[in-house]
């Protein structure tokens, strides 16, 4: 342990932050599962709002120092390609 007040305010800052980021990672990962689900269950709504959960904590993650945003960026782009390939099936009979 630290032997001067300052080096353990940083150790419990720190202790803090870390549980904190760990909190965020499981909720991005937690959302990452119920949108792969989603995907897997066909339901164009379910499959909608996950995404945008997704996408969602995913800018809260950059926003929190959590995920670099290219990082983000590259995320989000495979989970919009992902909803794409699945949504234009239901897309092209919707619009028929």
């Amino acid at each position: 342990m630290a032997k001067s007040k300052t080096p353990a305010k940083r150790v419990r800052q720190a202790e803090q932050k870390r549980l904190r980021n760990k909190s965020q990672k499981s909720r991005l990962n937690t959302a990452y599962k119920k949108f792969e689900l989603s995907i897997q269950s066909n339901d164009a709504e379910l499959l909608n709002q996950h995404f945008v959960e997704l996408t969602s904590l995913i800018d809260k993650g950059v926003t929190k120092g959590i995920l670099h945003r290219n990082t983000a960026a590259r995320k989000k782009s495979a989970a919009a390609k992902r909803f794409n390939t699945v949504m234009a099936p239901v897309n092209s009979t919707v619009e028929e």
